[in-house]
Formats: C-alpha cells, structure tokens, sequence
C-alpha cells in the first residue's frame, strides 16, 4: 500500500515524503504506505497508514493503479495497491510516526530520489491528477477554504505545467455559478486586497446530478 500525497503551497504542488527509518532504503526518501491487514478493506489501510505515518486525517484518497513488478521490494514479492491524496495544507501539517524518521513536502519539481518504485508512481498519480483536475473540481480539495481567484489560477497552472490566460480562465470559473463571494479579502503581494471565495461543494453535486459537467 503506497499513498502519493499532494499538496499546494506558495505557488506550487507539492510531495509529502518520509524518510525511512528501516531497511531497506533506510535514510531514503519515499512515500508513505505500508501493508494491509487481514481485517481491513484497502480503503481503510491507505487511511490508517496516512495517520500512522504522517498524522494525516480525513483527507480526499482515490485509488490510483496496482504496481507488481517482480523485482519492486528487495525482501519480498510485494504488490502494492497505490493511492493517491489531496490535502489542503492549511489545516494539516505533517508528523513521522511508526517506522518513518521524518515526513516533509518537497516541490514537486525538485524532489530527492526515490526508493523503491515510487518515482514510476508518482508519475503516474501526477498524469491522474492532471487529467481529472480538468473535468472534476477535485482541485479544490487542495486550495484553502478561502481564496482568492489568482490562488486558484495559481493552482491550475501548478498542477498542469503551464500558463493559463487570466481572464479566460476566471470567466469560465465563474460562469459556473460554484464559487460564493465574501465580504472578506486578502493581501496579495504589493497590490490591493483581493477578495476572497469559497467553493460550494453542495451545489456541485446538486448540478452534478443533473447533468453539469466541469470542465476548465
């Protein structure tokens, strides 16, 4: 069971890794994850891992892919069912536990070497992530409960590797009807205040089950 967890930060996507603590690759960074008790369903060991290792709870989690090359962990045949998640690092930080030595994000450009195959599935996690950010609003799982519209363009061209135009992008996001206005700003930079939204998760899937599909 191995867990990619992203998350967004100044501008940028970012990788929670641990160290490990144990052979084999001790000292080395990886995801965090671990095995699947007998009395679990993989759902509930990707979650219990999460906290094990990392302090991480009520996170979004999706099932990813199934990795079982032969040769992927030196002491053993193991098939490893991997996740990925998406955190909002507003509300949770990140703390090693169990066999991890450390845990901390790393930019996503400018990640340490991998243990075992962990490169390969982040990869993948990261071209998952890149097509359903397009078509779902899960890239709101990964942005404050508050935010400012170039957040959320920041965002978008974090997870993507590209610049998007301004004024396109904020009409189309707007057009959707999804984003509530406050009577709240926020300083950004030298400018002036920029006000501040939050996205309506309930209205979502009110027009979701109608028939709306997102699209950016």
């Amino acid at each position: 069971m191995d867990c990619v967890v992203f998350g967004f930060d100044e501008g940028e996507l970012k990788l929670l890794l641990i160290e490990r603590g144990l052979e084999p690759f001790k000292g080395r960074w990886a995801l965090p994850g671990g095995f699947v008790r007998v009395n679990e369903t993989l759902d509930e060991a990707a979650r219990r891992e999460l906290v094990g290792e990392t302090g991480l709870k009520n996170v979004f989690l999706e099932q990813l892919y199934t990795f079982g090359e032969v040769e992927r962990d030196p002491r053993e045949r193991v098939v490893s069912v991997a996740y990925y998640a998406l955190v909002k690092l507003s509300d949770h930080r990140a703390k090693a536990a169990t066999d991890a030595a450390n845990a901390q994000w790393f930019p996503v450009s400018k990640l340490p070497k991998l243990a075992f195959d962990h490169a390969e599935i982040l990869r993948m996690a990261l071209a998952r992530l890149q097509g359903k950010v397009r078509y779902q609003s899960i890239g709101f799982e990964l942005l404050p409960e508050k935010f400012t519209l170039s957040q959320l363009q920041h965002l978008y061209e974090a997870v993507l590797e590209t610049e998007l135009d301004k004024r396109n992008l904020r009409k189309k996001v707007l057009s959707f009807g999804l984003l509530v206005p406050l009577e709240e700003t926020q300083m950004v930079g030298r400018h002036r205040p920029a006000q501040l939204f939050r996205f309506d998760q309930k209205r979502y899937e009110q027009l979701r089950k109608k028939g709306f599909h997102f699209e950016i």
